[in-house]
């Protein structure tokens, strides 16, 4: 197999490619498409082979769940067991976008969306093409990450057809993804809500809207090497990685942070760095890449560096440390587990 890439920069070429992917998705298929997060491995969320299909094409582990993409607040309810004043609040705070609410699964959900669990997480994506998919199809979506498991998430169709392209019988490029960043997911599933995974929509936003029904926010943690059922995708503690082995440094100039690589036995030829302050200037490393000192723009632009670390044939990858603060967190943690291990 060799996958179809279809575009979708004209409004002709939009149509063709909505078409083509609900014929397939309505077949049992499973097709690459864009989000505004990342780009999605969709397949009918109501076919247990179809959902099947995602986990054999990514080499999933079992216990990790799918979200459900939806379109409607129509078709997020039915994909719920229950709708809790709390995600109603949420979903017209943040909806479409990129928040994933985790909460009590309907009757038609498959297990093998939920790993089997008890709660299924449900987001409606903001990006154009997906909505419309989902529209033609008539039903919600599982779409995980379109990447072999815990390798890192494309952010374009090119990432795609690079780990996936043998595996697929359609890829649509709707071009670059606008966050760059999974989805901010958040569990409504008890009575405490919690964070399961940090994204560009942040706890003090969440923790604003949920103030109206005097409700607390708490944080999960890594999970490690776990066998059970998880409530979230991205709650391992590896996860989100490069080929090349990542590490986070802070430095004073370029001389230090080759200081520090000498010290730590690497060949500075083969160390690739990605900064956002502090840019070494000196000669000699495998590559230097900016992104601007914008928590935006990086998580936009992060996965598509580390992507071309790869692609450069780097041994090691050094990523400046983010900033401390509430609109980094979400960068702070994707380095986190793509450094683990």
């Amino acid at each position: 197999m060799h996958a179809e890439v279809l575009s979708t920069h004209t409004a002709a070429l939009f149509a063709v490619a909505v078409q083509r992917a609900a014929a397939l998705l309505r077949a049992g298929e499973v097709v690459a498409l864009p989000t505004e997060t990342v780009y999605g491995l969709a397949a009918n969320a109501l076919d247990p082979k179809a959902v099947a299909r995602i986990f054999e094409i990514k080499g999933r582990p079992a216990h990790n769940p799918i979200i459900v993409h939806v379109a409607s607040l129509d078709l997020a309810r039915n994909c719920a067991g229950s709708w809790p004043q709390s995600a109603g609040h949420l979903s017209r705070a943040f909806w479409p976008g990129p928040l994933t609410l985790v909460l009590p699964r309907s009757m038609i959900i498959p297990d093998s969306v939920t790993a089997g669990g008890g709660t299924v997480g449900i987001r409606w994506p903001s990006h154009p093409f997906m909505q419309a998919v989902i529209r033609e199809c008539g039903f919600p979506l599982a779409a995980p990450s379109a990447n072999l498991s815990n390798q890192l998430s494309p952010t374009n169709a090119g990432h795609v057809l690079k780990q996936l392209g043998d595996r697929l019988p359609l890829i649509v490029d709707g071009g670059q993804a606008q966050i760059g960043l999974e989805s901010t997911v958040l569990d409504l599933s008890s009575a405490t809500p919690q964070v399961l995974r940090q994204g560009m929509i942040h706890d003090e936003s969440l923790a604003a809207v949920l103030s109206e029904l005097a409700s607390p926010l708490t944080q999960a943690t890594a999970v490690r090497g776990a066998c059970s059922a998880l409530r979230s995708p991205g709650l391992l503690e590896k996860h989100y990685s490069p080929r090349a082995k990542l590490v986070v440094r802070r430095w004073r100039d370029g001389a230090d942070l080759k200081a520090q690589m000498r010290e730590e036995g690497w060949e500075i030829e083969r160390v690739h760095i990605i900064a956002h302050t502090q840019i070494p200037l000196e000669a000699g490393f495998g590559g230097v890449s900016l992104i601007p000192h914008d928590a935006e723009a990086f998580a936009r632009a992060l996965y598509a560096e580390l992507h071309c670390c790869d692609d450069a044939g780097a041994e090691l990858i050094v990523v400046e440390a983010p900033p401390e603060t509430a609109h980094w967190r979400a960068i702070a943690d994707r380095l986190k587990r793509a450094s683990a291990g």
